[in-house]
């Protein structure tokens, strides 16, 4: 071999690493106008659902007069109710298809977030149970009825706008742009909440939502539906060709009673050892927002969104990249690798409130993130058996919801413990809290890895044929 050569194969490598990691960005822009109406859509709502929710604690707090307890309860009624719903809502696109399941649910959130904005203007009187806390619930139920509806609604619209080489860039690209619009509150609610104060970021995120049901109506035609499914080669024919092929419902019953997930003790070991690392992404509505405005002072609590929406961005860059990059890389090994990764810089923040320790765990968070939260749907996807897919990927999200019941239940008690509202950051304890919240994160990896040789043995045997 020459020199030549030798000098041309680590070349020729990193091109076409770097083709893989720019072309889910490169495909993006030859979407069909369909697909370009759902991802708008969620762009937009990945930056109002993400700004509501990092400032809904908060919210609670200096409006309507709940204490930290209460608050974290009231964030985690919306977040874990928006997992709810969708086992029972999510069917709604399937009746009335994807266009009409996306106003329907816009126009519910829309309903909810104007009864947040206006909600303690309504009455003076605050506190649990109060009039304005009565309002505010009802707004988050109308948020969380809308969510249960749309994100299904765009995940059943990518399938449809897609081929079977496309899909999966679809679905990559809906995560990528929903953790890009997460990233975009922390550079517009900052100047406005100094002005109007939360209410008045929210007054911004109803003109959002409104914006996006316009994208919907007039991106998302009946006609750009039409044609993108004809492009995908998903037409009437297809779906009843599908319905014909289906068992009677008496096999399909008893197929399903035979192969239910709960039987299944690796997996539902698997999905239920993740809740301890998942708490770190309940924190991020839960904790952070009031931590780095309280064990802070200047420009981080002065522009704590901005901190607390950091993340999306990041998933937004290193998702694709960190998928290219880890490809071949033997599932199960990366779902340890990450957890790992991720629940490690938890520790970095017990070494105290600084810039730099917020920059160290939240990028290392993110990496660590990015190794395993698309693997999981992988892993989640290969080991479901023939048929099973929907019911084994909608009981891995239930430890989700039980992630976002469990963590607002206790974050609330460690904010008002160790964060406390109105006390100088010098009398705060948060070093104790995170490493306590460290501790916890690190069970999924540890347990991952002993389980290893039990998890990997035979797993896809069982489920073949």
């Amino acid at each position: 071999m020459s020199d030549a050569q030798v000098t041309a194969q680590p070349e020729n490598i990193f091109r076409k690493t770097a083709s893989e990691v720019t072309q889910p960005f490169i495909d993006l822009f030859h979407a069909s106008r369909a697909l370009w109406g759902v991802n708008l859509s969620y762009v937009l709502e990945g930056l109002t659902y993400f700004g509501v929710v990092g400032l809904l604690a908060i919210y609670f707090n200096d409006y309507i007069g709940l204490n930290d307890i209460d608050a974290g309860r009231m964030v985690g009624f919306q977040t874990a109710g928006i997992t709810l719903a969708m086992l029972f809502l999510g069917a709604t696109v399937d009746i009335v298809g994807p266009r009409r399941a996306l106003l329907v649910a816009l126009a519910s959130m829309l309903v909810g977030r104007i009864l947040l904005a206006v909600g303690p203007g309504l009455t003076g009187t605050q506190g649990l149970w109060s009039s304005a806390h009565v309002v505010a619930m009802v707004g988050l139920l109308g948020i969380v009825a809308g969510y249960g509806i749309y994100q299904p609604a765009c995940y059943a619209a990518v399938k449809f706008f897609t081929t079977e080489k496309t899909s999966a860039m679809g679905y990559a690209m809906l995560y990528a742009l929903m953790n890009l619009g997460g990233f975009l509150p922390g550079l517009i609610s900052p100047p406005v909440r100094r002005a109007a104060g939360i209410t008045g970021v929210f007054w911004v995120y109803v003109a959002l939502t409104i914006v996006g049901m316009a994208a919907v109506a007039f991106i998302l035609t009946k006609k750009a539906m039409h044609d993108a499914m004809e492009s995908s080669g998903w037409t009437e024919s297809k779906k009843k060709e599908e319905v014909q092929q289906k068992k009677p419902l008496g096999e399909q019953i008893m197929y399903y009673v035979k192969h239910f997930p709960i039987t299944d003790y690796r997996f539902m070991f698997f999905i239920f050892i993740l809740i301890p690392v998942q708490t770190l992404f309940a924190h991020n509505w839960l904790t952070l927002p009031q931590y780095f405005s309280r064990a802070f002072t200047g420009v981080v609590s002065e522009n704590f969104e901005f901190f607390v929406n950091f993340n999306p961005i990041l998933i937004f860059i290193l998702t694709p990249m960190v998928a290219a990059l880890t490809i071949k890389s033997d599932t199960y090994k990366m779902m340890i690798l990450g957890t790992l990764v991720m629940a490690s810089p938890t520790f970095i923040l017990a070494f105290g409130p600084s810039i730099y320790t917020v920059f160290a765990y939240l990028i290392i968070m993110t990496i660590g993130e990015a190794m395993w939260q698309p693997r999981f749907l992988q892993w989640v996807a290969e080991i479901a058996p023939k048929d099973m897919t929907g019911i084994y990927m909608g009981i891995g999200q239930f430890p989700w919801f039980l992630t976002k019941v469990v963590t607002s239940l206790y974050s609330g008690w460690f904010l008002m413990h160790y964060c406390p509202q109105d006390v100088p950051p010098e009398q705060m304890n948060t070093e104790t809290m995170w490493l306590i919240y460290g501790f916890i994160a690190m069970l999924s990896p540890i347990s991952l890895w002993f389980a290893r040789g039990w998890m990997k043995k035979g797993f896809k045997v069982k489920h073949e044929g």
